[in-house]
């Protein structure tokens, strides 16, 4: 036990001591953390400034490698001015050579004259306004590869960037002089660009070539010499059967419209208008800095005048209507202007040479037979139907320069791009109208001198009393038929012709916010066609009225009938085919004859009945001059009239087996025969008082009054002198009423032989029963024959020979 305590003793004490010990280490080891803390502290604060030291150094770092980045992109944005030119002048002067080549074919073909301005000053050697420096940079190379015209596109967008990377930094010293110089770059680029545009599509040639005869296609065509001798008629009928099958392109014209462009011509087209085409503009040149948007945007030109009407300012065949198609084109972005210049002299080209081919062709056929009056009218009708030819040339070239434009502008842009702006699609519009702006308006001064000169529209028959005439009917009626032709013409074929002429941009619209120029002399084409045709329609109906009263052509000296009368017939028969020419003209246009306009103006029938009318009135004008040729005048007027409206009734009225045709044409109208027919019979039945003189002669004597002498065989003196008076007043009366009229003519047998039907009915059978009753009685001892000398078998057989024909 006792062990047992003492041994837990000292373990108590060893524990004790132990405590102690560690109370001892624990005060030992909180001192010397005290001591570490406190040098921690110290240690800190002595490391705190190299740290921020080092990391400035480390910003310092990364701000020098930042600064070396930016020296080293402002040193190569320095460099693009040096790095680029080379290609672009080598695209310069490689495009300017292929420009001049094609200039100079041009010239040695004869079409030097219709070429761009670009191309001639290069011609002449005057093309320093355009400003190349360092000029032997490339100047001497071969052709222009479709590599380096790649290589100038790519260089021309990397000096963009460049200029828009100073842009962004004008408070550099050097930016501005910088963008000056990429400005220059960049210009020669778009300039050599424009006379690539140049002669490219100047080199091609025209958008149409010949329709080759043969093949299953082609034998439903008429070939060209079908078409030159085309009837009105005949062209009517194939432009109507075209338009209702809706193959109006396929069935006009001697040509067909193709794409005159290779592979790599549109290849590099493309490239030039994909290149130039997402560019602004301030509507004199492009805005080399995308982010630019010009200030003030100057209006584009040609443009059209206040109003949108396109008026003559050109001389008539001149060639040109307006001047407006001669001023260059500035849209504002150069390529385009380049395009339309190029193809506008092309266009027009197309159509000047194919209007002066019919023209020397028609020239030609005239000369072969001079002087002869029935080609002059010929002609007129040649002269309308080239019109009407040249009109669906100029649908074919247009249809052809859209393909162009489609191909070559439209196809280059993308819909999603950033140049589809209201701006840049009306430069396309305004580009494709300048190309076919100047086919239309060749053709508008084509068919205004068709008008003015060949048909007659420029003769002086509006005048008063006094000025001369120099177009006689037919002559006239001839000028009326080629106007009709020519508005049936522009009538079928004028809406398709203006609807080839709108395009549609990139952007899906048709540019129709404004109207263009092209568009403008498509109405001009119209108007000008409806008031031209009627002034020779107006002409016409003059020519009839002033027809001259006397002469023996305008009122023969025999009464037959007047060639006014066949002239106003053949007028009526050749017009009347073209009723919706007709009304065409009477809608839009107000007539001497007919004021009403819209669908309230009159048909064909008022215009025939105004012809009538004034023929009628031209008529009893001559008629009324006979009465100065002696003592028959009267009865000559009479016959005059009769005649004249006999021949109108015969030729134009009613047979109840009317034919459509010209050579058949009748007036159904139920005024023209009781109109006529009225005017008819009271000139004969004046006529016939003229016969009917005699029968005062012929008044029966009263029995009573008959006295025999003794012997009852012959009548007493007094008697006998009632009957010598009445068969001599009837002989002398009979032979200077038959001696007057002998000299009269009817050609028409059967008006002949109703005339002298009518004067036998006047007093043949009452004089037959006057001689049968008297003529047995002796009334004269010695001169029986001479009283007796007309018996009624020989009246008839003289009044038979009356009007005869010599």
């Amino acid at each position: 036990m006792t062990s047992l305590t003492s041994s837990s003793s000292r373990n108590i004490q060893l524990l004790t001591s132990s405590l102690s010990t560690m109370q001892s280490n624990t005060t030992l080891a909180c001192r010397n953390l005290s001591e570490l803390s406190r040098r921690s502290r110290h240690l800190d604060s002595l490391t705190s400034p190299a740290s921020e030291t080092s990391a400035l150094l480390a910003q310092a770092s990364s701000n020098l490698t930042a600064t070396t980045a930016v020296l080293k992109d402002a040193r190569e944005k320095f460099d693009t001015v040096s790095d680029c030119e080379i290609s672009i002048y080598r695209l310069f002067w490689g495009a300017r050579q292929a420009c001049k080549e094609v200039a100079w074919h041009a010239e040695q073909q004869g079409r030097g004259g219709v070429l761009p301005n670009a191309m001639r000053l290069l011609l002449d050697g005057d093309d320093t306004n355009v400003n190349v420096k360092n000029s032997d940079i490339s100047s001497s190379g071969g052709p222009l590869s479709e590599q380096e015209l790649y290589a100038g596109a790519d260089a021309m967008e990397i000096v963009r960037d460049a200029h828009a990377y100073f842009g962004k930094r004008l408070e550099w010293k050097s930016a501005r002089a910088t963008m000056d110089d990429l400005e220059r770059v960049h210009q020669v680029g778009v300039d050599a660009m424009g006379l690539l545009v140049t002669g490219h599509l100047t080199g091609a040639g025209a958008a149409v070539r010949r329709k080759v005869e043969g093949g299953e296609k082609s034998r439903k065509r008429s070939s060209a010499a079908d078409r030159a001798e085309e009837s009105a008629a005949q062209t009517r009928d194939r432009l109507q059967d075209a338009l209702q099958n809706r193959d109006l392109m396929k069935s006009i014209g001697e040509y067909e419209e193709y794409l005159p462009l290779s592979t790599r011509v549109v290849r590099e087209l493309r490239a030039i208008f994909e290149c130039l085409g997402g560019m602004s503009s301030n509507g004199v040149a492009l805005m080399i800095s995308t982010g630019a948007m010009p200030s003030m945007i100057v209006e584009p030109t040609p443009c059209l005048p206040p109003g949108g009407k396109v008026l003559r300012t050109e001389k008539v065949g001149s060639g040109h209507y307006t001047n407006m198609t001669m001023k260059p084109l500035k849209t504002g972005f150069p390529h385009l202007d380049s395009y339309g210049e190029a193809r506008k002299s092309v266009a027009y080209a197309s159509v000047d040479g194919y209007c002066r081919q019919l023209r020397n062709a028609r020239k030609k056929i005239l000369s072969s037979t001079p002087g002869s009056a029935a080609m002059s009218h010929t002609n007129v009708d040649a002269a309308a139907r080239d019109a009407v030819r040249c009109i669906e040339h100029c649908m074919v070239v247009v249809s052809g320069e859209k393909s162009v434009h489609r191909c070559v502008v439209t196809s280059a842009q993308g819909p999603d791009e950033k140049n589809n702006d209201a701006q840049y699609e009306r430069a396309l519009v305004m580009s494709y109208s300048y190309v076919s702006a100047a086919a239309v308006d060749r053709l508008l001064d084509l068919i205004e001198y068709t008008f003015l000169r060949e048909g007659g529209c420029a003769a002086n028959l509006a005048g008063g009393e006094g000025e001369n005439n120099d177009m006689d009917i037919r002559s006239a009626a001839s000028a009326a038929v080629a106007g009709l032709r020519i508005v049936d013409g522009v009538r079928m074929l004028g809406p398709s012709l203006s609807k080839l002429c709108e395009v549609t941009t990139p952007g899906g619209g048709k540019g129709q916010s404004e109207a263009t120029i092209a568009s403008a002399l498509c109405i001009s084409l119209h108007r000008s066609t409806v008031k031209n045709c009627s002034k020779t329609l107006e002409n016409l109906a003059r020519s009839i009225q002033m027809d001259p009263l006397d002469g023996p052509k305008h009122r023969p000296s025999d009464a037959r009938v007047a060639t006014v009368s066949s002239d106003v017939v053949h007028a009526i028969r050749v017009i009347s085919p073209f009723i919706s020419a007709y009304k065409s003209v009477s809608k839009r246009r107000a007539l001497p004859w007919d004021q009403e306009v819209g669908e309230k103006a009159a048909d064909m029938d008022t215009f025939v009945r105004f012809l009538v009318k004034q023929l009628v009135i031209s008529l009893q004008g001559k008629a009324q001059n006979y009465r100065n040729d002696g003592p028959d005048g009267n009865a000559k007027g009479n016959l005059f009239m009769m005649n004249n409206t006999f021949y109108i009734l015969e030729l134009l009225g009613p047979t109840g087996d009317e034919k459509a045709d010209e050579e058949n044409y009748r007036i159904t109208a139920p005024w023209f025969k009781s109109k006529v027919s009225k005017i008819f019979e009271n000139e004969k039945t004046r006529y016939l008082t003229h016969w009917d003189i005699l029968n005062t002669h012929l008044t029966a004597v009263d029995d009573n009054d008959l006295n025999y002498q003794n012997n009852k065989d012959v009548l007493s003196l007094e008697s006998g002198r009632l009957l010598k008076s009445r068969f001599s007043g009837f002989i002398e009366d009979f032979e200077r009423v038959y001696l007057a009229h002998r000299g009269f003519t009817v050609i028409d047998p059967k008006f002949r032989e109703m005339l002298q039907n009518d004067i036998r009915g006047v007093f043949l059978k009452r004089y037959k029963t006057f001689f049968d009753k008297y003529s047995r009685i002796q009334f004269s001892k010695k001169n029986m024959e001479t009283y007796l000398k007309y018996s009624p078998q020989k009246i008839d057989s003289l009044v038979s020979q009356l009007f005869a024909q010599v």
